[in-house]
């Protein structure tokens, strides 16, 4: 018998910050950034470091905060992009709890 496949979606408002040079992206209530070169890849960077991001916390059973009200976050960034973003988390990407193994060997060597 088949175990069931379950999936869980995470939504967090995320902060599009346009500089100079570079769009960056933070997830306040995460704590975490990336940034990109345009609009279009600091979307896609954040789209992927979220699910990195929460794919890692569920595997270390770091915890979760709640995410912000959208309105809150739009409220106070009146001069910057305001968006949400989700991912989907599979249970049977959970099963494998060993990190390096999801991941190229030689980003592992040095620690």
């Amino acid at each position: 018998m088949e175990a069931e496949l379950k999936v869980s979606q995470f939504v967090y408002p995320a902060i599009f910050v346009k500089n100079e040079d570079v769009v960056a992206v933070n997830f306040p209530d995460l704590g975490i950034t990336t940034d990109g070169e345009s609009y279009e890849e600091a979307f896609l960077f954040a789209k992927d470091f979220l699910h990195a991001y929460i794919l890692y916390a569920l595997r270390c059973d770091v915890e979760l905060p709640e995410p912000s009200f959208f309105a809150d976050i739009d409220d106070k960034n009146i001069f910057n992009k305001v968006m949400l973003l989700d991912t989907l988390i599979f249970s049977n990407d959970l099963e494998n709890k060993n990190l390096e193994e999801s991941y190229d060997e030689d980003l592992f060597e040095d620690i």
